[in-house]
């Protein structure tokens, strides 16, 4: 964890951090269990993708195919800008 004076900081700086700090948390991947059990992965979109275990172990089962499939068809396929 990195210590910042904060009190030492102008209003600019401040805002710059508040910034920096938004971004950071926009852009990491969550994971939260939900009151029903299944497993939410906040951070892809504007909402989570939320799966039971055994969903969720389907798909990392599946994942070299996925994989083999986005190459194929990279040509293809949209590319959404990271924010």
């Amino acid at each position: 964890m990195i210590n910042i004076d904060l009190a030492a900081k102008s209003k600019d700086e401040l805002l710059a951090i508040i910034a920096a700090m938004s971004k950071a948390s926009q852009s990491r991947l969550t994971l939260k269990v939900s009151e029903k059990g299944a497993l939410s992965l906040y951070g892809m979109g504007q909402w989570p993708v939320t799966l039971y275990r055994t969903q969720w172990e389907r798909l990392i089962d599946f994942v070299p195919e996925i994989t083999a499939f986005i190459q194929a068809n990279a040509a293809r396929l949209a590319v959404k800008p990271t924010k």
